[in-house]
C-alpha cells in the first residue's frame, strides 16, 4: 500500500481511538477491545473500496498502459523494427495520451483528501467544530441576528468536570486494605498557568513537569509526588541532553523524564515505594505494555487531561456539512470541469463520489462513538448513595440507644462539635464515652448523620418521616452540577424562586480544566450548558445572580443573554470591596459583579417585594423593641435605649474600619446604619394601630412603634392648578390650628403633599385630617414649626437594592473560624453576601438553589436567614470536588449547629431543627467504566456470514453504526433492567474521585426514580418480608395455603413509596424482589396489595407503578395512558430522556 493509504490509516486509528493501548479507561478501554476487528474492517472492507470505485478504469490504467508500451517497444528492438511504425505502439501511444487513467493516483488523491478533511477538525480526542470554509478562512453559523456570540466549542458539551487535574491518586496494594502504598501526583500551588515567573502564553501547551526540587514526599503514611503544569522551556530537558536542542521537551519527554528521575531517589525512607513503582504495569485487560507502573500512570494521569474536553451536540451532521463544503471548495472546481474532455470529466466525478462515500462512511463510525458518549453524558445519572443528617429532636426516642452506642457517629461529633468539652451541670449531663441517651437528650441539635449507620437503621428512620419532602430543609448533591440538574429537573421545575452561583473566575489561581488555546470557550460551553439547565427551574418571578470578576463577565453576560434573553437582564451589581493591588501595573481592581437575570423581568417586577434588601440595622432595633416591649417601660426609657444601640453600633463600626486599615474620616459616611439613626422615637399604638397612652399601654397589650420625622411637602414639580384654588378640596396652601393654640401653623414652603379634608368620594385617599386622627402629624410645642409627617420603621423595613455596593464580609474569616484553620477554600464567600441576593428574590418559604456549591456558602445563607426570621426556606447544592466532604457538607451541618464559632469550636450551642439529603450521584467516568461490551455466537455467526460482507451489506452497517449500542446493551449504566428483580441489588462500579480506585455499590434504585418521575414524596415505608406456602386447587390454579406471613428471613421483599407527580396525581410505587416464579411472585403481590388495603379501582392514587411483569387489575387513564405501569418501562424512557436539551 502506498504512503499516503498508511498515513490515512494512521490517522483513522487515532480517530477511531484505537491508538492508546495504554489508556484502560473511558472509551479508550472498549475500543481497545475492539481494536484488531475495527482494524481488521478498515484494511480489508473500507479502504478498499477505494480502489474497487476505480475498478472500471481498470482497462485504461495508465500504469498497466505503460508496461504494456515497454513490452511492445522492447519485442521491437529485438526483432530489428523501427517501434514507432507499429501499429501496436501507435494505439498504446495513443490511448496513453487520450484515455489512460492514473488509478495509482486518483486513489492517493482520494486517500490524501481524505486525510486533510478529518486532520483538520481532530485534535487529542476531541473533535473542535471548526466551521473552515477553505484553508485558512472560517464561518460561523449565522441566522439574521441582531448580535451573533460565537465560540470554538459552542456545538459541544463541556465534560471536564473532574478532579484528575488537581490529585490523582492510585493504591499499590489494592488488596492491602490496613497498607494500600497510596501514590498521588499533585499539582503545585502555581499550576493553573503561573509558575515562578513563566506565564502560560496563548497557543503555548501547557504540560506535566515533574517538581524540579522537593517533588517527592510521605504524608500520613501516603507517597505524594509534584507536578507542575505549564508550558515547557528548553531548561526542562534534562541538563545532559539540553545541547543542541531547539525546542521544548514534549509530554512523551517529560514523562519519561519524570520516570528516570523519581525511580533514581535512593533515600532509603522511599526504596519500599520505589520497589513497586518500579514493577511492570499491567493493564486492567492483563496486558503488560512493558513498562513501569510509574510510567503506565503517568501516561494514564496526562491522558486524562489532556484528552476528551468535549462530547460535540452532533458532530455526524457537522462533518457532513463541512464535507460538503470541503468537496465544492477543495476539490471540485468548475474551471476544470469546463476544460477536459468527457473522459477525464468523468474520472474526476468519480473521485468526488469516491471521496463522499467513503468519508461519509468514516463520519458514521466516528459519529457512533461520539453520539454513544453523547448518550451516556445526557442520561440521568443513578443515585448510588443517599443519607440524611437529622436533628435529634427530630429523630424518635427509639432510635437514641442505638445512636449512643455508635462510636463513629460519637467521634464525627466530637470533630465538628466539640462535644467532649460540653461539661454537665444539675440538669444536663456531661460528655461521655460511650455516650448516653440522656446527653442525647439534653442535646437535641446534635445531627445524626445516617451515612454511620446500617441501613436497616435508615429505613426505619425514614419511614417514621411523613410528609419526606416537605420536612426536608435541603438537599446536598455530590455530581457533575450538570448531571445533577438534569436529575432534578422534573421535580425542580419552575420551583426554584432564587438561583444563586459562584462559578470559577477563570483566573489563574481559580481556572477550570480546559484544553490548549480553548480556555475561555471552555469556560463559555461549561457556562451556557448549565444555565440553560437553570432556566427551566425557575418560575416566571424567579430570578438568578451570578458572581464573577472581569476575567470572563463579559463571556457570561452573553450566555445569560443567550439563555434568559436580553430583555430579561435587571443589572448589573457591582460589588465594591476593601483591596488593594499596589503593585498592579495599571489599576488595583477592588470589585467584582454580579449579574441579575429574571425569568420574565415584567412578571418578577410586579413583585413588590423582588429586588429589594432589609434596611441594615432593622433587625437588630425591632428585637431591641421585642425585648423591651412586655415590661412596658417608660416612652424616654425606650428612647434611652435605643440611643444607647445606635451609638454601640457607631463604635463597633469604627472599630471594624480601622481593623481593616481603612480612614475613619473617608469611611464614617459609609455607616450601612446612617439610614436608621433619626428613628429615634417611640410610642405605643394597639393591634388596631391606634396610638395608645403610655400609662394605659400595658392594659391594652400595646406594642412599641418607632418613627422618625418625615417632610410632608409636595414634590416641587408642575402642579394642577386647583392646587393653587383655595375654594378647591385639592387646595395645598391651607394652615392647619395647633391642637394646643389654636392658631394656624405655616404650610411647607411648596404646599402640603396632601389635601386637608376627607374626600368622601375617595375615602381611602388620605388627608391632613385624617393623619393628624391617626396620630401621624407631628405638631410642634406651638404654631410656628411646620407640621411633620411620622414615618413608622415597620412600614419601611426594606430598601430598594443599589446597584453599587459595599460589602466588607470576609468568607475567609468566617471558615477559618468554623473550621480552625485558614485556607480549607479558594475565595469563599461569606454567608451574609449571599444572604443579600436570597433577601432580593427569595420569600421566607423560597427553595434556592447553587449547582456552584463550592464552599457552602449559600446553604450557610439560607441556615443563617431562617434563624433570623424563622423562615422556612429549603436549599439544594450540587458540587462534585473533593471539599464537598471536607468543606461543604461540615460547613452545613455545622452552621446549623451554632450560629457562632471560634478556632472550630461553636461558641454557643443553639442549633436549629433540621433534616438535610446527601446525594452521590454515579458520574459519567462510571457510566463509561460499568460498560461491559457482548456480543452473542449468533451475531458472530451472522456478522461472518457470506450475506453481510461487502460494501452497505450487514456487516459493514453494523461496524459503522450499531455496534457499540448493540454490544454495550445491558451494561449495569445502561440500565440493566433484568437487575430490577432485587431492587436492593443492582450494583454499580463507583471510583473515587481522581483514583484508580472503585468500591461495588448498591444503586438507590427508589431515590433516581422518585426524582425521574419528578415525584414529590410523601413516604417511603419501611421494607417488609414475608414468607408462603403454595396449592393448587382442583383446576389446577395456584392458592396460598395459609396466609400471606410476615418473616424477616421470607423470600417476598416489599418497599412502598406514596407521592404526588407533577402534573398533580397521587401515586403509589410498589418496589418488590423477584424470585424468579412469575406465577407464585404475583400471587403474593396480589395478596399483599389487597391485604395492604389497595386497588387498582380505587381513586386515592391516579398511577400505580410495580417492578415485574404482574397481573394486577388496570384502567385507563382519561388521556389515554394506564393507571398500572412498569417501573421499568419509565425508568428506561425518563433516563434517556433529552427533552429540552
Amino acid at each position: 500500500m502506498s504512503q499516503k493509504f498508511e498515513k490515512l490509516k494512521t490517522l483513522l486509528k487515532e480517530l477511531f481511538q484505537l491508538d492508546q493501548p495504554d489508556l484502560d479507561f473511558g472509551l479508550y478501554r472498549i475500543m481497545h477491545a475492539k481494536s484488531a476487528e475495527v482494524t481488521q474492517f478498515l484494511d480489508r472492507d473500507l479502504l478498499p473500496q477505494v480502489k474497487q470505485a476505480f475498478g472500471l478504469y481498470k482497462t485504461a490504467d495508465k500504469a498497466e498502459l505503460e508496461k504494456e508500451l515497454a513490452k511492445a517497444i522492447e519485442q521491437a528492438q529485438s526483432l530489428g523494427a523501427d517501434p514507432e511504425t507499429l501499429p501496436k505502439v501507435k494505439d498504446l501511444r495513443a490511448r496513453l495520451a487520450n484515455d489512460a487513467v492514473d488509478i495509482g493516483g486518483l486513489e492517493n488523491e482520494v486517500y490524501d483528501h481524505l486525510y486533510s478533511f478529518f486532520r483538520r477538525y481532530y485534535s487529542e480526542g476531541d473533535f473542535l467544530a471548526k466551521r473552515v470554509y477553505r484553508p485558512g478562512v472560517y464561518a460561523i453559523p449565522y441566522e439574521g441576528e441582531e448580535v451573533k456570540l460565537h465560540w470554538a466549542n459552542r456545538d459541544q458539551y463541556y465534560i471536564k468536570t473532574s478532579e484528575y487535574l488537581r490529585d490523582y491518586a492510585f493504591r499499590l496494594k489494592p488488596d492491602d486494605a490496613a497498607k494500600p502504598m497510596r501514590v498521588h501526583f499533585r499539582l503545585v500551588d502555581a499550576a493553573e498557568g503561573e509558575h515562578g515567573n513563566i506565564k502560560a502564553a496563548e497557543g503555548k501547551d501547557r504540560v506535566f513537569i515533574l517538581a524540579p526540587t522537593d517533588f517527592i514526599a510521605e504524608e500520613d503514611g501516603e507517597l505524594v509526588l509534584r507536578f507542575a503544569y505549564r508550558p515547557a522551556t528548553l531548561n526542562d530537558w534534562p541538563e545532559n541532553e539540553r545541547e543542541g536542542k531547539k525546542k521544548p521537551p514534549a509530554q512523551k519527554d517529560l514523562t519519561a523524564s519524570a520516570v528516570s528521575r523519581i525511580l533514581a531517589v535512593t533515600d532509603a525512607a522511599f526504596t519500599s515505594w520505589i520497589a513497586e513503582l518500579a514493577k511492570p504495569h499491567v493493564n486492567l485487560n492483563g496486558e503488560t505494555p512493558g513498562h513501569s507502573r510509574l510510567e503506565g500512570h503517568l501516561k494514564r494521569y496526562t491522558a486524562r487531561n489532556t484528552f476528551d474536553y468535549f462530547i460535540h451536540k452532533d458532530l455526524g451532521g457537522f462533518l457532513r456539512r463541512e464535507l460538503d463544503f470541503y468537496v465544492k471548495n477543495e476539490v471540485m472546481h468548475l474551471d476544470d470541469i469546463e476544460s477536459d474532455t468527457a473522459p477525464r470529466v468523468e474520472q474526476y466525478l468519480s473521485k468526488i463520489k469516491v471521496i463522499r462515500r467513503i468519508a461519509g462512511k468514516v463520519i458514521d463510525f466516528i459519529a457512533q462513538l461520539e453520539d454513544f458518549q453523547k448518550k451516556l453524558w445526557l442520561k440521568k445519572k443513578f443515585v448510588v448513595e443517599t443519607n440524611y443528617c437529622i436533628t435529634l429532636d427530630r429523630v424518635p426516642e427509639e432510635f437514641y440507644s442505638e445512636i449512643a452506642a455508635n462510636d463513629a457517629q460519637r467521634e464525627e461529633w466530637v470533630r465538628l462539635f466539640a462535644i467532649d468539652e460540653i461539661k454537665g451541670d444539675l440538669i444536663a449531663p456531661a460528655y461521655s464515652n460511650p455516650l448516653t441517651v440522656l446527653f442525647l437528650k439534653s442535646n437535641s441539635h446534635l445531627l445524626v448523620d445516617t451515612h454511620f449507620f446500617e441501613s436497616a437503621f435508615k429505613d426505619r428512620l425514614l419511614a417514621k418521616i411523613d410528609p419526606v419532602d416537605t420536612k426536608i430543609d435541603g438537599t446536598l448533591i455530590h455530581s457533575d452540577n450538570f448531571q445533577a440538574l438534569q436529575l432534578v429537573r422534573s421535580r425542580m421545575r419552575e420551583q426554584v424562586k432564587c438561583v444563586y452561583i459562584d462559578p470559577p473566575y477563570n483566573t489563574a489561581s481559580s481556572a477550570i480544566p480546559y484544553k490548549n488555546n480553548y480556555k475561555h470557550s471552555s469556560f463559555a460551553s461549561m457556562m451556557f450548558d448549565r444555565i440553560a439547565s437553570l432556566h427551566p427551574l425557575l418560575p416566571d418571578n424567579g430570578a438568578i445572580f451570578v458572581s464573577i470578576d472581569k476575567a470572563e463577565r463579559t463571556v457570561l453576560e452573553h450566555m445569560l443573554d443567550d439563555v434568559f434573553g436580553r430583555e430579561n437582564r435587571i443589572e448589573e451589581l457591582i460589588w465594591s470591596m476593601n483591596t488593594n493591588n499596589s503593585q498592579a501595573p495599571n489599576y488595583s481592581t477592588n470589585h467584582e459583579y454580579v449579574l441579575v437575570y429574571a425569568k420574565n423581568r415584567t412578571v418578577a417586577e410586579q413583585d413588590k417585594a423582588m429586588f429589594r434588601e432589609p434596611k441594615p440595622g432593622f433587625e437588630e432595633v425591632m428585637g431591641l423593641m421585642a425585648s423591651l416591649n412586655p415590661k412596658y417601660p417608660a416612652i424616654s426609657e425606650i428612647e434611652k435605649e435605643l440611643k444607647s444601640l445606635y451609638e454601640r453600633h457607631k463604635v463597633e463600626y469604627r472599630d471594624e474600619v480601622e481593623a481593616q486599615g481603612l480612614e475613619w474620616e473617608d469611611e464614617k459616611g459609609n455607616d450601612p446604619w446612617k439610614g436608621l439613626f433619626n428613628y429615634s422615637n417611640v410610642e405605643y399604638r394597639g393591634a388596631d394601630g391606634i396610638l395608645v397612652a403610655e400609662a394605659e399601654a400595658e392594659a391594652k397589650q400595646a406594642r412599641i412603634w418607632v418613627w422618625r420625622e418625615a417632610d410632608s411637602s409636595m414634590p416641587a414639580t408642575k402642579q394642577a392648578a386647583s392646587t393653587r384654588d383655595s375654594n378647591h378640596p385639592n387646595w395645598r396652601f391651607y394652615r392647619p390650628p395647633h391642637p394646643a393654640t389654636k392658631k394656624p401653623s405655616p404650610h411647607p414652603k411648596s404646599g402640603w403633599k396632601f389635601a386637608y379634608d376627607d374626600d368622601a368620594d375617595s375615602p381611602e385617599r388620605r388627608s391632613f385630617v385624617s393623619l393628624d386622627r391617626d396620630g401621624r402629624i407631628v405638631w410642634g410645642d406651638d404654631e410656628t414649626k411646620v407640621p411633620q409627617l411620622k414615618r413608622f420603621l415597620h412600614e419601611v423595613e426594606t430598601n430598594v437594592g443599589k446597584s453599587v455596593f459595599t460589602d466588607y464580609s470576609d468568607g475567609e474569616k468566617q471558615t477559618s473560624a468554623m473550621f480552625g484553620r485558614s485556607g480549607v477554600f479558594l475565595a469563599p464567600k461569606h454567608a451574609d453576601f449571599v444572604a443579600r441576593f436570597i433577601q432580593h428574590a427569595g420569600r421566607a418559604d423560597s427553595t434556592i438553589l447553587d449547582c456552584f456549591g463550592g464552599s457552602g456558602s449559600t446553604a450557610h445563607a439560607v441556615i443563617r436567614l431562617n434563624r433570623d426570621d424563622n423562615g422556612s426556606r429549603k436549599f439544594m447544592l450540587a458540587e462534585v470536588g473533593e471539599y464537598f466532604d471536607t468543606v461543604l457538607k461540615p460547613r452545613v451541618i455545622k452552621a446549623l449547629y451554632s450560629r457562632d464559632w471560634r478556632d472550630g469550636k461553636p461558641l454557643s450551642r443553639e442549633g436549629i431543627s433540621s433534616l438535610v439529603k446527601i446525594l452521590r450521584l454515579e458520574s459519567y467516568e462510571d457510566a463509561l467504566n460499568n460498560l461491559v461490551p457482548r456480543r452473542t455466537a449468533r451475531q458472530d455467526d451472522l456478522l461472518a456470514s457470506a450475506e453481510a460482507q461487502g460494501a452497505d451489506r450487514l456487516k459493514e452497517q453494523y461496524m459503522l453504526r450499531y455496534m457499540l449500542d448493540v454490544e454495550t446493551r445491558g451494561s449495569q449504566s445502561l440500565l440493566n433492567v433484568r437487575a430490577f428483580a432485587d431492587p436492593t441489588a443492582y450494583k454499580l462500579k463507583v471510583k473515587r474521585p481522581g483514583s484508580d480506585e472503585s468500591r461495588e455499590v448498591n444503586v438507590d434504585l427508589l431515590e433516581t426514580f422518585n426524582w425521574l418521575i419528578g415525584l414529590t414524596v410523601q413516604a417511603i415505608a419501611a421494607p417488609q418480608t414475608f414468607t408462603a406456602e403454595f396449592e393448587r386447587d382442583t383446576e389446577g390454579r395456584l392458592g396460598l395455603k395459609g396466609r400471606l406471613r410476615q418473616d424477616a428471613a421470607g423470600p417476598w421483599w416489599f418497599r412502598t413509596v406514596t407521592g404526588t407527580t407533577p402534573d398533580g396525581r397521587r401515586a403509589l410505587i410498589i418496589w418488590r424482589k423477584l424470585t424468579g416464579n412469575p406465577e407464585q411472585d404475583n400471587l403474593v403481590l396480589d395478596t399483599w396489595f389487597t391485604r395492604a388495603g389497595y386497588s387498582a379501582k380505587d381513586s386515592e392514587f391516579g398511577l400505580i407503578y410495580v417492578n415485574g411483569d404482574n397481573n394486577l387489575e388496570n384502567l385507563k387513564a382519561a388521556d389515554d395512558t394506564w393507571k398500572v405501569r412498569l417501573i421499568e418501562e419509565d425508568f428506561h424512557r425518563l433516563m434517556f430522556d433529552t427533552e429540552g436539551l
